[in-house]
């Protein structure tokens, strides 16, 4: 059992910028792989990134490649996501996810939190 409850989002102005955080509780955190997905209303819930258990390897999507990072601190089993340069487009519920293995497919992932609004103005 993997518990995820993720935090820092908000209301931003276009070119501004968020840092979420997704705290996870139980054990092994280091053992999963982490991502982060979002979903606009009435779209597909999208990968943003994702990163292996060891932070090692990461992976993005090419729509926020050069604006966001994705890091974690397994001591303290908190997943990061650094946003910056935000666009209206990225407004949508970001939600956290753990998996046994690093995969871009949402519903491969088995372990989700309830997710954070990002809303981007301009």
């Amino acid at each position: 059992q993997v518990q995820l409850v993720e935090s820092g989002g908000g209301l931003v102005q276009a070119g501004g910028s968020l840092r979420l955080s997704c705290a996870a509780s139980g054990r092994a955190f280091s053992s999963y792989a982490m991502a982060w997905f979002r979903q606009a209303p009435g779209k597909e819930r999208e990968f943003v990134s994702g990163i292996s258990g060891s932070g090692v390897s990461t992976r993005y999507a090419d729509f926020v490649k050069g604006r966001f990072t994705i890091s974690r601190d397994n001591a303290k089993n908190t997943l990061y996501l650094q946003m910056h340069g935000l666009k209206p487009e990225d407004t949508a519920v970001y939600y956290c996810a753990a998996n046994a293995i690093l995969g871009i497919i949402a519903r491969t992932y088995d372990y989700w939190g309830q997710g954070t609004q990002v809303t981007v103005s301009s």
